[in-house]
């Protein structure tokens, strides 16, 4: 994918169209100015109704936030969609499950956003094969755009606000059976979605989440797969808009006068090490319920279609006035997860073939509105 006469131009807040003749490449990741353009800036007129739907893909849900997608444009109406290979996590995603996870996402919400236009996103995964055991330098997927007489997807209003919620859940606040019933409902053929709300099931999974967190915690090569991707402070997230995201008034703080720092948090003896740990006890401790995708199989496409289903029930999540956080430590494929990758399929009865693909905390975090957001069955008025 060489390019000549190259033209960069700055477009959603951050992303960049690199184009080169009839043709170009769309790169997720943003520029240093300022972190949330890109939320911003999404949908805000483009001539080209890709660039508009590529505005909107690219704030979907993707591990550790690497934002991995790397996109090229062709003819008039189509895209190319690539792993971008420096943007993997080696140690923590050693066969780009997760990766692959987070590339579904985008093109699931590249589809939402399509319908918004008016346009049929027709995509074809893996148009040249499914890359293993790592994703390489062939598509993960072809999209069409087509002007069809489509109903714009009500998921759409939602994708502004998700976020993924990574602080302790009100657990004096259930998730009611009405709330469950819906995120159960966008199973598919394709994607199981399960839950758990009773004490008796969270409690073991609330456990095992820990286990996991501490696990990864305490293996020095996943470690500092995190803690070369935090961003420490505004300085730090508005240079690398990317990762892990420490910020706030009181982390800017810590971070100006030199309490916290990089190489403080990779000290596994250090006082900020140790508060990370409590920190996300409480987390763990603090959930009221839990969510999960199932594919059945571990292939390629599986892993797309666990992704589209992750985003949708981040985003279903939102409308219901739910807060929703990724916990897939344990379903890592690293040696020393393996026990614990077992016993979270077997706790959760998932045999033979049949793969959890993703684990989430689900319950009302301390920004969940009393009600949701909006009716599910909200449309856009023509």
């Amino acid at each position: 994918m060489g390019h000549t006469r190259r033209q960069v131009l700055r477009i959603l807040g951050g992303g960049l169209i690199v184009a080169a003749g009839g043709a170009g490449v769309f790169l997720g990741t943003r520029t240093p100015h300022r972190a949330l353009e890109p939320w911003q800036d999404a949908g805000q007129g483009y001539s080209d109704p890709r660039l508009e739907v590529l505005s909107w893909a690219i704030l979907a849900p993707n591990p550790h936030n690497r934002q991995p997608w790397l996109v090229r444009l062709d003819g008039e109406n189509g895209f190319t969609l690539f792993a971008e290979q420096d943007r993997k996590l080696p140690h923590t995603d050693p066969f780009d499950r997760q990766i692959t996870i987070g590339l579904g996402c985008f093109l699931e919400q590249a589809r939402i956003a399509a319908t918004a236009l008016g346009y049929e996103a027709e995509i074809t995964p893996f148009p040249d094969g499914e890359p293993d055991p790592i994703l390489d330098d062939r598509a993960v997927a072809r999209v069409v755009l087509r002007e069809a007489a489509i109903e714009r997807d009500p998921l759409f209003y939602a994708i502004p606000d998700r976020r993924s919620c990574k602080e302790p859940y009100d657990m004096a606040r259930s998730i009611s059976a009405d709330q469950l019933e819906r995120l159960l409902a966008l199973s598919t053929e394709a994607v199981s979605v399960s839950g758990a709300v009773n004490e008796a099931e969270v409690s073991p999974l609330r456990d095992i989440g820990w286990r996991s967190h501490l696990v990864e915690s305490e293996t020095p090569l996943t470690y500092m797969e995190s803690v070369d991707l935090m961003r420490i402070g505004k300085s730090e997230i508005e240079a690398n808009p990317d990762g892990i995201h420490l910020g706030g008034p009181l982390m800017d703080s810590l971070s100006l006068v030199g309490i916290i720092n990089r190489e403080q948090l990779a000290d596994m003896t250090s006082s900020a090490y140790q508060q990370g740990l409590d920190m996300y006890r409480a987390i763990h401790e603090n959930t009221p319920a839990f969510v999960w995708l199932t594919t059945p199989g571990n292939s390629r496409v599986d892993q797309l279609a666990a992704g589209s289903n992750w985003v949708r029930l981040n985003l279903t999540t939102t409308m219901l006035g739910l807060a929703l956080h990724p916990i897939s430590q344990s379903l890592q494929e690293y040696p020393e997860m393996a026990d614990l990758l077992t016993e979270i399929h077997e706790r959760l009865g998932v045999q033979g073939e049949e793969r959890i693909q993703m684990l989430g905390r689900l319950g009302h975090g301390p920004d969940s509105p009393p009600s949701p957001r909006w009716p599910l069955d909200t449309r856009l008025t023509a």
